[in-house]
């Protein structure tokens, strides 16, 4: 091998590249660099704040080789912490920035532990160097995230984290943000998702005297919007609509063409969230260890806050979360939210969804009554304009959703008196109150809002304060037990048509209407099962605006007259439900038997779910009522649409219309020629010019576009070939 001594300590490049190749043999190439950055760097610590090109390349230089002398390279990592320790403020800003990527690459190698380099780069955080900062922030989370990649080391994240814990009571600003940052983005990246990151976020951020980092700390028990999430989803199951937008690409530019790649855009990101796993927001707010003490503790703080009002509306939604996702007692809460229930105050659809999220049934109804009470008086009056009052409804709706108790008979017998009120949001955000109300107390409704009576409407009973409804065994379960004794009435209904249709003559009437009666009550299952799936189907809007009163009427017009055989068949049908009501308690003590015998399946799970969804329309003749779950409407999280969901009458006048079709067209680009020329003052094609000509300049295109004659085209090819003639 051929060695060119004489250009290597100059081309340090290749050098790197030799020794990597062959490290005995450029030894001594090696120390007399060794010997370079050394004197390089005692030059440098005289004048410190100047950028040194040579330092830099000979710094990077040792890292890249390092492996190959471990012995001579002992000293040297250390070299460089205690420059950038000493003279960390004063550095000119890409001499640390290269300084601190020689260390990243030397603790890549394992010259450097992590937690010496963590300590050196949180001390380097204040320094007044922004792209520094987002550096080591994303250097930090990464080089984390490797060593956890295998498998966890609990020593040393929990090193670490004693370490970045002290880093976030400090009094420097900068460093004490950028770790809280870090510590979320491990916590989202489910690296550091432990009860100990979440609690030392709550005890200490959310308590920092600096607004920034209370600010992130707050946002990370509100959890991260979808937009955000969305942004940062790494998922490889997108649709990508790549296909669309390359065939867009080629083909001719139309706006129905553009229009379809939109649709394909939406379609796209649909499919993605439908397919996404179900995100679990609030998973932080559960490891909180002291939830009661964190709540009054940040609330006292909400209080004597001197901080904007939006940092005062996060400390409150965390509060109101908390006491919810907990059933935690916090009294003082809701006389200092009611203060701030005035129709003008900023933001006050989200106080109100505070108010609603701090809502749980262990809550005492005269705590919650000043909420309640406000709510009434500066809502809900007619000297308010109907969204007002339709927002207040709306409030009343969810916070008795979440404490059925939290409301009084007047009070709520006044409330839903606007269920004829004239304007539809008003109406229907009364209604609905209604329908909460059937479903969950309806003794407290006056009897003719009611509606018709079910079973499962006769199965509910109004809970008092603190009881608590335990049932031993599985509701609707009593549904298996008619498996059986469906089949065997479907024998002797069979048989018993057989015995009628030999005896025509016979008129006993009252066996075949008990058989048919026990068809209907047996043998229902499926009529009644696909009623109550297209009644599910049916939109909420209709299950609300329907009058009963008027569909009372209704029915007692169309209902034909009562005669002796119908009054005779009504007692029979009577005398049936009757003894089923008393035979419930034995069914109830056999279905508890089976239970502790039988496993149950999927298919006998749908059975009782389909049993349960009948008893919510049998005795009613025109329901419309779509059953709606206690779980869904009683979530950890009040959404903010359910407290804003006001109904609007369309306007079908002009002004109207013509609003709406301007809202249409702010999109779309101005009309231009046919030849897509936008610009007026632009040359015209030949097709326009052609426009403007005389008549007789064009008269023979035109008169060429006529289809002649097989006769006249002999005679133009005649001429033509005389012509040429002529010309030789």
């Amino acid at each position: 091998m051929v060695r060119h001594n004489n250009q290597l300590p100059n081309n340090l490049t290749q050098l790197q590249n030799l020794i990597k190749r062959d490290p005995d043999s450029y030894k001594e190439e090696f120390q007399q660099q060794y010997a370079h950055f050394e004197t390089t760097l005692e030059i440098f610590n005289l004048n410190p704040t100047q950028y040194n090109k040579k330092l830099d390349e000979q710094a990077m230089f040792l890292a890249q080789v390092a492996q190959c002398y471990l012995k001579d390279m002992t000293a040297f990592p250390q070299k460089i912490v205690d420059v950038l320790k000493t003279h960390n403020t004063i550095l000119h800003n890409d001499m640390r920035l290269a300084l601190c990527k020689c260390l990243i690459l030397l603790r890549n190698k394992n010259f450097v532990t992590p937690f010496d380099l963590l300590e050196l780069f949180f001390q380097l955080l204040r320094c007044q160097d922004k792209n520094l900062r987002e550096f080591l922030k994303t250097h930090i989370i990464t080089d984390i995230k490797n060593m956890n990649m295998k498998h966890k080391d609990m020593k040393l994240n929990s090193t670490l984290q004693n370490f970045m814990f002290s880093v976030l009571r400090d009094t420097n600003a900068k460093a004490a943000k950028l770790s809280v940052d870090i510590l979320i983005e491990l916590y989202h990246k489910n690296l550091w998702n432990d009860s100990k990151t979440v609690n030392i976020i709550a005890e200490v951020g959310c308590f920092s005297k600096i607004t920034k980092v209370m600010v992130a700390s707050l946002k990370f028990f509100l959890g991260r919007d979808e937009a955000e999430k969305e942004e940062n989803s790494d998922s490889e199951d997108e649709i990508d609509p790549r296909d669309t937008m390359i065939s867009n690409k080629f083909n001719k530019k139309t706006r129905k063409r553009e229009k379809m790649v939109e649709k394909v855009k939406k379609i796209a990101k649909k499919k993605k969230k439908k397919d996404k796993a179900p995100a679990f927001s609030f998973s932080a707010l559960h490891l909180i260890n002291n939830p009661q003490g964190f709540a009054e503790k940040l609330f006292k703080q909400v209080e004597s806050s001197n901080e904007r009002f939006e940092v005062k509306l996060m400390g409150l939604d965390v509060v109101s979360r908390l006491i919810g996702l907990h059933s935690l007692f916090l009294f003082n809460f809701y006389p200092f939210v009611a203060r701030l229930l005035l129709p003008h105050q900023r933001e006050v659809t989200r106080i109100l969804q505070f108010a609603a999220q701090a809502s749980h049934e262990l809550v005492p109804p005269e705590v919650i009554e000043p909420v309640m009470k406000a709510i009434a008086n500066n809502f809900i009056t007619e000297r308010n304009s109907t969204d007002v009052m339709a927002v207040g409804l709306n409030a009343v709706r969810e916070i008795c959703g979440r404490c059925p108790l939290a409301i009084t008979e007047d009070l709520l017998r006044d409330l839903v008196q606007y269920k004829s009120y004239k304007e539809k949001s008003v109406m229907m955000a009364a209604r609905s109150l209604i329908q909460l109300f059937r479903q969950t107390m309806p003794d407290i409704l006056h009897k003719k809002d009611r509606g018709r009576p079910t079973e499962a409407s006769e199965q509910l009973t109004s809970k008092k304060y603190g009881e608590i409804d335990i049932k031993d065994y599985i509701p609707g379960s009593e549904a298996l037990l008619e498996k059986e004794e469906i089949k065997e009435t479907r024998k002797q209904v069979k048989g018993k048509k057989r015995k009628n249709q030999n005896d025509s003559d016979s008129d006993d009437w009252v066996d075949v209407g008990s058989s048919d009666s026990e068809v209907n009550i047996s043998d229902s299952d499926e009529s009644e099962e696909e009623e109550v799936s297209e009644e599910e189907e049916e939109g909420e809007e209709e299950a609300e605006e329907g009058d009963e009163e008027a569909a009372d009427e209704e029915s007692k017009d169309k209902e034909p007259k009562p005669t002796d055989e119908n009054k005779e068949q009504r007692k029979v049908l009577k005398a049936k439900r009757k003894l089923t009501k008393e035979e419930m308690a034995e069914k109830i003590n056999t279905v508890r038997e089976i239970a502790m015998e039988k496993i149950f399946d999927d298919e006998d799970f749908k059975r009782i779910e389909k049993a349960q969804l009948k008893k919510h329309i049998t005795g009613v003749k025109r329901s419309k009522a779509v059953v709606d779950e206690d779980e869904e409407q009683n979530g950890e999280l009040v959404e903010l649409s359910a407290i804003e969901n006001i109904h609007k009458k369309r306007k079908h006048d002009k002004n109207a219309r013509l609003e709406s079709v301007m809202k249409g067209r702010e999109e779309r680009d101005k009309f231009g020629y046919k030849d897509r020329r936008k610009n007026i003052h632009c040359s015209k094609t030949n097709r326009e010019k052609r426009k403007t000509k005389n008549y007789q300049m064009v008269k023979h295109k035109a008169k060429g576009k006529i289809k002649r004659s097989f006769k006249d085209k002999q005679i133009a090819f005649r001429n033509y070939l005389i012509k040429q003639k002529k010309m030789k």
